[in-house]
């Protein structure tokens, strides 16, 4: 399926309890929002996930479905709740509580990228908010809770790999003198979003090609864990992070030399993860 904001590519057959997700991977950036913002067009790829659906690119020659954003990050967050919406950017908006994502800037029309960087010269109007909600975080989300139900109906449950890559930068506070830095973090909301095999599987998965992953910091996982991740329902959902310095130039938004390498590393993580329900109990249904 494609959508104006995001695609999904489904397997020939289905025969996984696993779908793949990469959200902030989107990178059409459209003329009037190029246009529009203060910053040049480098700069509002900085916040985005660059290559990480191309990093997960295999999962539907396992069985799995891959749904990839189109739209960036910088334009709308489906890592957000729709109802994050920041009133230093947005007109209109009453008094309410603030996250400290929208304190951040980040909410889901973000009004910053990474750094720190206004993304305009003032505010939007709240119907412009409005319509990238409607017309872009709604059907995504619609398809992506559809997945969910399909897929915990036919194997019992459902297992969401929500793929993000982070700025080398991002591991500095929170090393530990001496530990050694994680190349993945994988973020289950510190148990509450997945259950325990489930992570146990997957952190094998990354280990197995000789990766280095910590659990829950410094991301134990946003909205979609948060709001999808409900193991006691048969729904797991785990955020992965890697460190964009594995395969990309981070200054220059480029695939560096290792990309390929680190390409096929994490196409056979995602064989291992796709068949995490073939060998146990989990019936497959027939093709």
């Amino acid at each position: 399926m494609t959508d104006p904001a995001f695609e999904i590519f489904r397997p020939v057959a289905g025969r996984s309890s696993v779908i793949f997700a990469s959200p902030h991977s989107g990178r059409d950036y459209r003329a009037d929002f190029l246009a529009r913002s203060v910053l040049d067009p480098l700069m509002l790829r900085s916040s985005e996930d660059a290559f990480v659906d191309r990093l997960f690119a295999t999962a539907p020659q396992h069985g799995a479905p891959l749904v990839a954003a189109r739209a960036p990050r910088a334009w709308i967050d489906f890592n957000r709740s729709a109802d994050e919406l920041d009133p230093a950017l947005i007109e209109g908006l009453s008094r309410r509580p603030l996250t400290p994502r929208i304190s951040a800037g980040l909410g889901v029309v973000p009004r910053v990228v990474s750094g720190g960087r206004a993304i305009y010269r003032g505010k939007i109007p709240r119907t412009e908010a409005d319509a990238r909600i409607a017309g872009a975080w709604v059907p995504y989300h619609t398809q992506l809770r559809r997945l969910l139900d399909e897929t915990r109906a036919r194997f019992g449950r459902a297992v969401l790999v929500d793929c993000h890559s982070m700025p080398h930068e991002a591991l500095e506070a929170s090393l530990r003198t001496g530990t050694p830095r994680p190349q993945v973090v994988l973020g289950d909301r510190f148990g509450a979003a997945a259950a325990p095999d489930v992570v146990a599987r997957i952190e094998a998965a990354f280990t197995a090609v000789g990766l280095r992953v910590a659990r829950n910091a410094p991301f134990a996982g946003a909205y979609v864990a948060e709001h999808y991740g409900r193991p006691d329902e048969g729904w797991h959902v785990i955020q992965v992070e890697i460190d964009r310095s594995l395969y990309m130039d981070e200054a220059r938004i480029r695939p560096s030399a290792r990309f390929a390498e680190v390409q096929r590393a994490l196409g056979r993580v995602v064989a291992e993860i796709a068949a995490i329900d073939r060998d146990d109990e989990v019936p497959l249904a027939a093709e």
